[in-house]
């Protein structure tokens, strides 16, 4: 270890090496960025405005829209910033910050889907006691609990990741700092970071998904059950969340489960998780939910009169 020089900084490589692809990359990721902060920042607006949106599962998407702002911010300012730029560095502390509130934002968001997947089962499955099992201390302890549980979660790991030394090379075959691509550059024993970060992703993932799971298979024998007009307007109602959960769980699981390869498809899994989630979120909200576009029309009437 006396031979090996401590490396202070990072190279990422991002998406292209091609300065004409880097472009064309910039001005696309800069849209989507774009469209992320005002989508997500229109949803928490309109359901602050309208009262009729002042429920328990508004209330989850108000967070959920908040927490898809944090999200791609954490990796895409920077994303952008490499783009344009010769020196494509990041320092080993800035790395390791990305990567705690990347981990953060993701395991929170995990458990709030859950959240509010345990609001459609109580919604659809007992819709004569929802406003007493959906009352307004269990949905603030249940979001509470999902911030905690991302925040500990990433805390853990990236605590273990800063006793790790790093002697080179320096290259990290992506767009953004994540530990699985960190932990093959390090010169110290990996192995426990390594079980630790799988099984933290393992158990998390696992039980919101399961969590999430039950309740929907719960919620497709109530549906099953009513009349076929109802059953239309309930599996409506699910879609733009299962939607969202496919989207999220399928990529991120297979990212943080599996060995690190530097990969092309590593870095279009990430971009799925990590920057197409948060801007489709709010789109199928929208589009795909009467009760918003019914409230966006009241407050675009309202603005006309006044």
């Amino acid at each position: 270890m006396k031979n090996l020089s401590i490396i202070d900084e990072f190279v990422l490589l991002g998406l292209s090496t091609d300065p004409d692809t880097q472009t064309m990359l910039f001005v696309l990721f800069l849209g989507i960025y774009l469209l992320t902060l005002m989508g997500n920042l229109m949803m928490i607006l309109l359901i602050r405005a309208d009262p009729h949106l002042h429920t328990p599962m508004y209330f989850f998407l108000g967070h959920l829209s908040f927490l898809d702002m944090c999200y791609s911010s954490v990796t895409v300012p920077k994303m952008l910033q490499n783009f344009l730029s010769q020196k494509k560095t990041i320092s080993v502390w800035g790395c390791i910050t990305q990567s705690f509130f990347f981990i953060f934002s993701g395991g929170t968001e995990g458990c709030l889907l859950s959240a509010m997947a345990y609001d459609r089962y109580a919604a659809i499955c007992h819709p004569l006691l929802y406003t007493v099992i959906m009352n307004g201390p269990l949905c603030t302890t249940m979001v509470s609990a999902a911030w905690l549980m991302g925040f500990l979660n990433s805390l853990v790991n990236n605590l273990c990741a800063q006793s790790l030394q790093f002697c080179g090379p320096n290259i990290i075959s992506h767009f953004s700092c994540e530990l699985p691509s960190l932990f093959p550059l390090s010169c110290s024993d990996t192995t426990p970071n390594t079980i630790l970060l799988a099984g933290s992703a393992t158990f998390l993932g696992l039980v919101t998904l399961l969590l999430i799971l039950f309740s929907y298979s719960k919620i497709i024998l109530a549906i099953l059950s009513i009349s076929s007009k109802g059953r239309v307007k309930a599996f409506s109602t699910c879609s733009s969340h299962l939607t969202v959960v496919l989207l999220f769980y399928g990529t991120a699981l297979f990212r943080y489960i599996s060995p690190s390869s530097g990969s092309v498809l590593e870095r279009v899994v990430s971009v799925q998780y990590g920057v197409i989630t948060s801007l489709v979120n709010p789109l199928i909200y929208s589009f795909k939910n009467q009760e918003v576009k019914a409230a966006l029309q009241r407050i675009l009437k309202q603005q006309i009169c006044v």
